[in-house]
């Protein structure tokens, strides 16, 4: 529990990785349209969605175009936190020494 709270807000410190879920809360994109939009590198949208992904913030998946071209698209999770000094302090007893 407090390790994956420490994850996700050191995810979510970045304004990069903000802006990416904003920009996927209006719904489904695929990496090269989000780049466009964001005016970042696809290797960087990339990198930072991965991040996303792997503590539950986004999911992706694959689909094929309409010329045969695989796609990932990605999409928000449903995910909600309430931050209180409570649940940090929760967190903090569980949290594994790294």
């Amino acid at each position: 529990m407090g390790s994956d709270l420490v994850g996700v807000l050191a995810v979510l410190a970045s304004p990069q990785r903000l802006r990416l879920i904003a920009a996927l809360a209006g719904g489904s994109n695929y990496v090269s349209q989000l780049a466009r939009e964001l005016q970042l590198s696809r290797p960087l949208v990339h990198m930072h969605l991965r991040r996303l992904e792997e503590v539950g913030l986004v999911v992706g998946r694959m689909e094929l175009s309409a010329d045969g071209k695989a796609m990932r698209f990605f999409d928000v999770a449903p995910f909600a936190f309430q931050l209180t000094p409570e649940a940090i302090q929760d967190a903090v007893r569980t949290m594994e020494e790294k």
